[in-house]
């Protein structure tokens, strides 16, 4: 009877554990299943640097002694931007559809927003309306919210 029930309890116990150890160290974890290894051809393009290049986005974060002489400071992991991409910031000639907070994109400490990027086409629900497009709906919802509270998506029209 006992070691049936430890035999219930076990499955659930390790999958705790593993997301309680995912959760408490975000930085460590490739980020966005994104293996850092430059033989994929899928991620030779993202890198570690000490500094967001122009024209790209970075999709996480951690506090190193390389990119200083003088202490730690923030190491990003920067990549082109693109569609269906979780990004620390926004970029130009895309929307985002979605947002979450999380720890991967913090400079310091707390919590920050990541935006989910779409190029943009008519019939997308976007949190923005980029150049060239207009809107023929809206909908209130907290897909886009970088804070607390609703805020506006708007159904894309291209001009």
């Amino acid at each position: 009877m006992v070691r049936s029930k430890l035999r219930m309890l076990l499955p659930g116990a390790v999958g705790a554990f593993a997301l309680l150890g995912a959760a408490v160290s975000p930085a460590t974890a490739a980020p966005d299943g994104a293996a850092a290894d430059a033989s994929s051809g899928a991620a030779a393009a993202a890198f570690w640097s000490c500094t967001v290049p122009s024209g790209y986005v970075y999709t996480n974060t951690r506090s190193t002694l390389s990119c200083s002489t003088t202490g730690f400071r923030t190491q990003y992991y920067v990549q082109p931007p693109k569609d269906g991409l979780w990004a620390c910031r926004t970029a130009p000639g895309f929307t985002y559809t979605n947002t979450r907070s999380t720890l991967d994109c913090s400079t310091g400490s707390g919590f920050r927003t990541k935006y989910y990027l779409k190029t943009p086409k008519t019939g997308l629900w976007a949190c923005t309306v980029p150049s060239g497009f207009t809107y023929t709906n809206t909908r209130s919802t907290l897909d886009c919210s970088t804070g607390s509270g609703f805020r506006t998506k708007y159904y894309l029209r291209g001009l």
